[in-house]
């Protein structure tokens, strides 16, 4: 097993470096996928590559969280990375969980390890509301309880069966649809607390959740994502059937 970190970024100058140092005290490799940040901020990303702290993907325009992650995670596969620690870049994760993730991916190395977030007080009410809506979504989804909470980007992907696994969502929907697709494509699932803050401006926390735009992708990405799961339960009920019919027929046969 080949650690790495991926790290996506667009205007966190002020926590980018930060994170960046923790994340490296337990996984020394970092990929830093910069989409499309301001000149200021591409300086000092810039700078992590410069000195060897990370390796620096540049995007030439912002295309959304999820385009990152699958660019971090395309760098990952080309460095012959086999798992991926992925992190945010504006320092909501509490980074000394990380040994915890990577102990799960080590005991469970085909699995996908998904933090679990557990809030302080600085998490807003309607956020907390709106990830219960999704919380359900995702529980009719995969028939079950079986990912805690697929919103929280802090997580370990098995590189190679998160890239071939067809999440597509370019913004904040990836988050939520990699983790269903995972589930869906026989990945086991493993999920992990870790604590989750909400910094202030003042202490460099930025928010690129567009109210609107995001929660209209989030509200779409369910819609499509429980119309496949309906189809996909009524394909194995006809698949089971078929091969029900299909023995019955050669037992027949066989008794003829």
């Amino acid at each position: 097993m080949r650690f790495c970190a991926v790290i996506p970024t667009y205007n966190n100058p002020a926590t980018i470096v930060a994170v960046v140092e923790a994340v490296r005290i337990f996984v020394p490799d970092v990929i830093v996928v910069d989409d499309g940040s301001a000149t200021s901020a591409r300086r000092i990303i810039a700078a992590l590559g410069a000195d060897g702290r990370a390796v620096v993907v540049h995007r030439a325009r912002n295309g959304g969280k999820g385009a990152a992650v699958r660019s971090g995670l395309d760098e990952a596969a080309a460095r012959g990375y086999t798992h991926a620690v992925q992190v945010d870049a504006d320092g909501q994760h509490d980074l000394a969980a990380i040994p915890a993730l990577l102990a799960a991916a080590t005991a469970h190395p085909n699995a996908a390890i998904i933090g679990r977030p557990v809030f302080d007080a600085t998490a807003p009410k309607a956020r907390l509301r709106a990830r219960r809506i999704t919380e359900f979504w995702v529980h009719v989804e995969t028939f079950g309880r079986v990912i805690d909470d697929a919103m929280v980007g802090f997580r370990v992907y098995p590189v190679h069966a998160t890239r071939a696994c067809g999440a597509r969502g370019n913004r904040m929907d990836f988050d939520i649809e990699v983790a269903v697709r995972l589930a869906w494509a026989g990945v086991p699932i493993v999920n992990v607390p870790v604590a989750v803050r909400y910094l202030s401006a003042e202490q460099g926390g930025v928010s690129h959740f567009r109210v609107v735009r995001d929660n209209l992708l989030i509200s779409w990405l369910h819609t499509r994502l429980t119309t496949l799961a309906i189809l996909r339960a009524l394909a194995r009920l006809l698949l089971g059937s078929k091969h029900t019919i299909a023995a019955a027929t050669v037992n027949r046969s066989e008794e003829t």
